[in-house]
């Protein structure tokens, strides 16, 4: 069964008396266990179509289902708790908390989201330390540690409540080449180990010459889907 499938979405925006396309009749279907880029130019609707799949936004018609989940129905709040035990976000400028150490930012969405047991969150945090390899790094402060740092820090946390599926919007763009490579690997491995998908809104050709299935968008449509076996035009 899929993990997303969306069928014929669009998005509008009014500004003033102008109302702005930004998505235009969008249909596709992820799989689990998927590492997925979405690309093309800015204003192309990457980063609208991420925020729809992590039910920050709606569309404006179509239908969207997640995790076997319709979320273009849900109120705020079920929204809120959908994304609790379904998602995770990875976002370019980190969004730590400086006045959190790195142990207490991977923590804090087990304590907000999911209010997970003492014990059972010791243990996912030191599981996940270990594997970005920040352990040695855990008592320091956000400010106390690289880009590339942040970034490893910023994955545990987004992988810390096991969820389904991760979005990640440009998560590499304020890493350097070798860094960047890293983390992508990163989350290739923590895909492979916990059957996490992972999509990406990104014009970063180096997750996008990792990614397994690559949508391109243009002028907010679906130009094409490219697999490692070729593209499929749509």
């Amino acid at each position: 069964m899929a993990l997303i499938v969306a069928d014929n979405i669009n998005k509008d925006y009014r500004i003033g008396e102008i109302t702005i396309s930004a998505l235009n009749g969008l249909s596709f279907e992820i799989e689990p266990a998927s590492f997925v880029s979405f690309v093309g130019p800015s204003g192309s609707g990457k980063t609208t179509l991420l925020n729809l799949v992590g039910c920050l936004d709606k569309p404006s018609s179509g239908t969207l289902r997640v995790a076997d989940t319709d979320v273009v129905g849900m109120d705020r709040k079920e929204s809120a708790a959908f994304r609790g035990r379904h998602l995770g976000f990875i976002f370019q400028d980190f969004n730590l908390l400086p006045v959190l150490t790195v142990y207490e930012n991977i923590e804090y969405p087990l304590l907000m989201v999911q209010n997970i047991p003492l014990a059972e969150r010791k243990g996912r945090i030191e599981r996940l330390l270990s594997a970005v390899g920040m352990a040695d790094q855990k008592d320091k402060y956000p400010d106390q540690i690289s880009g590339g740092q942040k970034q490893r820090v910023a994955i545990a946390r987004a992988l810390v409540t096991n969820p389904e599926l991760v979005l990640a919007d440009e998560p590499t763009a304020n890493l350097d080449s070798q860094t960047a490579y890293a983390v992508i690997n990163l989350m290739k491995r923590m895909r492979d180990q916990l059957s996490t998908t992972f999509i990406f809104s990104t014009h970063d050709q180096k997750i996008v010459g990792e990614a397994e299935v690559i949508f391109h968008l243009e002028d907010g449509r679906l130009a094409n889907r490219e697999t490692k076996g070729g593209a499929i035009h749509g």
